[in-house]
């Protein structure tokens, strides 16, 4: 429910009270017409001889009905009036309490009276959809704190390596160059590690402290897919993998290069390390009445459907223990996803027999430049 519809129903809501007032007010004048008329009848249908209680009370109204029917008249409009505003402030009373519910984060449902039936279901509504955001963002800071806790303990490992290395190096002073150069190769190596793990660092900062924005250009999109392809090349040989590309020649398309390259390197460094040895990754990009479709298929593992559906959140880890050793911050996918729905397109994923595809829709060149 939007702020047209919130002022629709208010309106609807006052429309219903002045309404029933209006109605209840001509009820309450025309009930007081029906007992004069009565009354009328039944004194001209009998002989009175003035000693009568009805006949002293006619007598009177007669004497006084032009100050009794203002009195009347307005007594009516006075209770009415109160008995509505007094129902007035009871609907406030009730969405203050259930404002109240709202804000306090209380589980229960709000319940209101019958006339506020759709802003109940629209209380409802909020109430479940602000304590799922608290709980996706208890469970968003609880995984980072998580990771954090893993970076910050996997840091000590290749740190003592480096340190015990080179202080071997130290002491030592008669040694082989062999074993020289082995120490300096194990030193390097989980020094790179370090490096990695505080870039990791950096990645998380720079996600949860920036948002992101496009420069658009006009870029051969073909050429920039096969260059990503061929930065692989080490990545795929390690693993003997084969990347079989269907990609058209020379497709320009209008977006931010740099960020879009960082989406294609996340989904080919994703299916690389969560391939098979020996099989295939299959890149396929086409162009269709929309827009733009690439697809990244890799072979290897079936994703659980409960995961999968967490894929692109942030912080966000398939195999904890698997992301550590290849330096993965569970933000590759969340930042990919960001920057495709900045461009105007979207993108999922599917699991199934042990292949796992992941589909990026860009839209018509045009759109993604109105979003800038």
């Amino acid at each position: 429910m939007n702020k047209t519809e919130l002022r629709e129903l208010s309106q609807r809501l006052r429309k219903q009270l002045v309404q029933r007032f209006i109605f209840l007010y001509l009820l309450y004048l025309a009930a007081g017409a029906a007992a004069f008329v009565l009354i009328y009848l039944y004194y001209r249908s009998r002989i009175w001889y003035g000693f009568e209680g009805f006949y002293k009370f006619v007598h009177l109204l007669e004497q006084f009905w032009q100050f009794l029917l203002p009195v009347y008249a307005a007594g009516g409009a006075l209770g009415l009036g109160c008995h509505y505003l007094r129902k007035a402030c009871g609907y406030l009373d009730e969405l203050m309490a259930a404002s109240e519910t709202l804000f306090l984060g209380k589980e229960q449902e709000v319940s209101l009276s019958e006339e506020l039936r759709p802003m109940e279901v629209y209380l409802d509504s909020a109430r479940l959809k602000f304590q799922n955001s608290q709980r996706a963002a208890r469970e968003a800071e609880q995984r980072k704190n998580d990771l954090i806790v893993y970076l910050a303990h996997d840091l000590k490992t290749p740190l003592t390596s480096v340190i015990g290395y080179l202080t071997l190096l130290n002491d030592e002073e008669e040694i082989s160059p062999q074993l020289r150069k082995k120490y300096l190769s194990v030193s390097l190596e989980k020094a790179e590690r370090l490096e990695d793990l505080i870039n990791e660092f950096f990645e998380i900062t720079r996600f949860s402290l920036t948002h992101l924005t496009l420069e658009l250009s006009r870029i051969n999109l073909s050429r920039m897919l096969e260059q990503t392809v061929f930065e692989f090349g080490p990545m795929l040989a390690e693993k003997e993998l084969v990347c079989r590309q269907e990609v058209p020649p020379d497709l320009f398309y209008e977006c931010d290069a740099d960020k879009l390259q960082r989406v294609f390197d996340n989904l080919l460094r994703n299916a690389v390390s969560y391939s098979a040895p020996g099989g295939a990754v299959n890149l396929r990009l086409r162009q269709e009445a929309g827009g733009l479709l690439l697809t990244v298929q890799n072979f290897g593992v079936t994703i659980p459907k409960d995961k999968l559906e967490r894929i692109f959140d942030q912080f966000f880890r398939l195999d904890s223990a698997r992301a550590t050793r290849s330096g993965g911050a569970g933000l590759g996918l969340a930042i990919a996803k960001e920057i495709v729905e900045l461009h105007g397109g979207t993108i999922s994923a599917e699991s199934s027999d042990g292949q796992v595809t992941f589909t990026v829709r860009l839209p018509q060149e045009g759109k993604a430049a109105n979003r800038k």
